[in-house]
């Protein structure tokens, strides 16, 4: 199949087939004498397995991480269980960090009451007394 349609059962555009073929994380199709990629249901399953893994918000090393144990199949299936702990582990850190910037807003909003000149809104006067603290490195792997 062409990339045209391999995009079409896949849903999404042939931008993101060539990006993750560049990516290295679908692997290249073979080409037609006419110089077209020719895609399989190899290609099909890869795609989707990797649109899937995004949809969870996995980073493109972890997807190469977990290609790399599926494409091993009789090594087992522990270290995918470690990649998924791991995975795990980042949301439930990016979790407590929405949470807390939840309640900082929270806080902001609670500093206005009813309908007010902008100067006499407490959410302006909070966000310019709100001493800017020193960004705090993520401990996501999102960065």
């Amino acid at each position: 199949m062409k990339i045209g349609e391999l995009a079409k059962i896949a849903h999404c555009t042939t931008e993101t087939i060539r990006f993750y073929e560049k990516e290295r994380l679908l692997p290249e199709a073979e080409r037609t004498e006419a110089n077209y990629r020719s895609y399989t249901a190899r290609h099909v399953e890869r795609l989707r397995f990797i649109r899937n893994c995004r949809a969870l918000d996995m980073t493109h090393d972890e997807i190469r991480a977990l290609l790399r144990l599926t494409d091993a199949p009789e090594n087992g299936c522990g270290g995918i269980n470690a990649l998924i702990d791991e995975h795990i582990a980042h949301v439930d850190t990016r979790i407590e960090e929405l949470q807390q910037l939840k309640a900082q807003l929270t806080t902001l909003r609670d500093q206005c009451h009813g309908e007010h000149q902008v100067e006499d809104c407490g959410i302006v006067h909070g966000l310019t007394d709100m001493d800017v603290a020193v960004p705090r490195p993520r401990h996501t792997h999102l960065g």
